[in-house]
């Protein structure tokens, strides 16, 4: 797999990665407002907000419908329609496109929620590797600790209670996110993550992703012309 640089893409895609509640969305709504606010011509796209599947996901997870399988294969729906029709043409018209998740997050959380990781890889495997990710390293209690200060309950399928690993949510979250941390860590030297400590303040990690960005992205190229 080579990334959109090596393809000759004349854009750049930044992907963010890291477990829920590790603050990778507050970094890239910062990163994004930085870039802006330089006059860069960006982009922003999120995980699972395709139009054309998210009604369909929701209804699904409302009614505890979704097998693994159907899971994974709505997910990889929604990103080959926000792929085709936002990322590629964005990036050709060299656009700076930012991703809070990409693939990665289908390879972690599908292989723990039992699918075959071949098969997985297999399903996103027309899609282009990003020009950096950044992947937030947060520890299990301080990524629980972020979501509970924002709402007062985890969410069923966060918690990965649809595999019956606990039948408190806490717990379930823990091992299942655990679970999907240790396929982050795996991956982290295959595709040349940059990790970032995401127990650190917001702004120290706002000031290291600018300063890795601007080392290894020739934002100048990237500015609307007036």
């Amino acid at each position: 797999m080579k990334t959109f640089a090596e393809l000759n893409f004349p854009g750049r895609l930044i992907a963010v990665e890291g477990l829920d509640g590790s603050g990778k969305s507050t970094q890239i709504y910062l990163l994004k407002r930085w870039l802006e606010l330089q006059g860069l011509k960006v982009f922003f796209s999120e995980w699972n907000s395709s139009d054309l599947v998210k009604s369909a996901t929701s209804k699904g997870k409302k009614r505890e419908l979704l097998t693994p399988t159907t899971f994974s294969l709505i997910h990889a729906t929604d990103f080959a329609d926000r792929y085709e029709r936002q990322l590629v043409p964005l990036l050709r018209a060299g656009y700076v496109v930012l991703c809070d998740r990409y693939i990665f997050t289908a390879f972690a959380r599908d292989t723990v929620r039992g699918c075959p990781p071949k098969w997985v890889r297999g399903i996103y495997s027309f899609a282009a590797l990003p020009d950096l990710t950044f992947f937030f390293k947060a520890d299990l209690e301080v990524s629980l600790h972020r979501i509970l200060d924002g709402r007062p309950e985890l969410k069923y399928f966060e918690a990965g209670m649809d595999l019956r690993l606990s039948s408190d949510s806490y717990e379930s979250f823990r091992i299942f996110q655990g679970r999907i941390l240790e396929q982050y860590l795996a991956m982290s030297t295959e595709f040349n993550f940059l990790v970032i400590d995401a127990n650190q303040r917001v702004e120290a990690q706002q000031s290291l992703v600018r300063q890795l960005m601007s080392a290894r992205v020739a934002l100048s190229k990237y500015v609307l012309p007036k």
